[in-house]
């Protein structure tokens, strides 16, 4: 039977209110609120320049990386303010990760990618990082295909091979939270296969918010979408609901294709 109150816990992991963005004068999200629960996919569908991106950044304060960029609004994780004046950024990425459109391994091994959280957050046991290692590219679906060269360069590997260790150096810090941001929007159909099917295992222990351009892929893997257009979010609820019954006449006419 589940606990009560971890389900609770679970559909309000990640939550955004009243959240508005700036980059310099120009507003790129116009108070957009949203609850993304715990182990399940959430969507960010809608055309390219709606802010699908500019949104998924403010969950884990990549803007603060972000010269002229200004978040306003409250950003919650397990109903605690991640912009509060005593919140680490830093703690705040470990918990919420992110994996980015275009895999961007570092110039290193592949053992050396995966376990570089782990080590810049103290550990130095090798032997913890060896199982942290294979947990990972096994957790991604890599470890079968990598297992045997994990001291050569992260930059021999395919595409589809780069994007899945990206996401294995992910969980190799354990987050609580991964997003990503169109993760195979850059690889060719077998590779975004492998990356769909990842995402259905992960989301067994994660909370997943994907952005994504390919509404056949939200309907594929996701259990709840948002709608995003011209920076606000103009409809959210289950993905069947958004797909088959839109409430709003701006969300049918982007999923018949009238516009986007």
């Amino acid at each position: 039977m589940i606990d009560a109150s971890a389900s609770v816990e679970a559909r309000d992991k990640l939550t955004a209110t009243d959240l508005n963005i700036f980059y310099g004068s120009f507003q790129a999200i116009k108070n957009a609120s949203l609850k993304m629960a715990g182990r399940t996919v959430t969507a960010l569908i809608g055309p390219s320049g709606c802010g699908k991106s500019t949104f998924l950044r403010a969950l884990n304060r990549m803007h603060d990386l972000t010269p002229g960029a200004r978040v306003e609004g409250l950003v919650t994780l397990d109903g605690k303010d991640i912009y509060a004046a005593d919140a680490d950024p830093v703690v705040i990425r470990h918990r919420i990760g992110m994996v980015f459109q275009r895999p961007n391994p570092f110039p290193k091994t592949i053992y050396e990618n995966v376990c570089y959280g782990p080590k810049i957050h103290g550990e130095r046991n090798r032997a913890t990082l060896d199982a942290i290692v294979e947990k990972s590219l096994r957790q991604a679906a890599l470890w079968d295909e990598v297992k045997d060269r994990l001291n050569r360069s992260a930059l021999d590997l395919s595409g589809g091979q780069q994007q899945r260790m990206c996401i294995a150096r992910v969980l190799a810090v354990e987050p609580e939270v991964i997003l990503m941001d169109e993760p195979a929007s850059a690889l060719d159909p077998i590779a975004t296969s492998k990356i769909e099917d990842l995402i259905g295992e992960l989301k067994k222990d994660y909370s997943v918010v994907i952005v994504t351009h390919s509404m056949q892929q939200a309907a594929r893997i996701s259990e709840n979408t948002a709608f995003f257009h011209l920076g606000e979010i103009v409809e959210i609820g289950t993905t069947t609901a958004i797909f088959t019954r839109p409430r709003e006449k701006r969300t049918e006419d982007y999923i018949t294709g009238r516009f986007g």
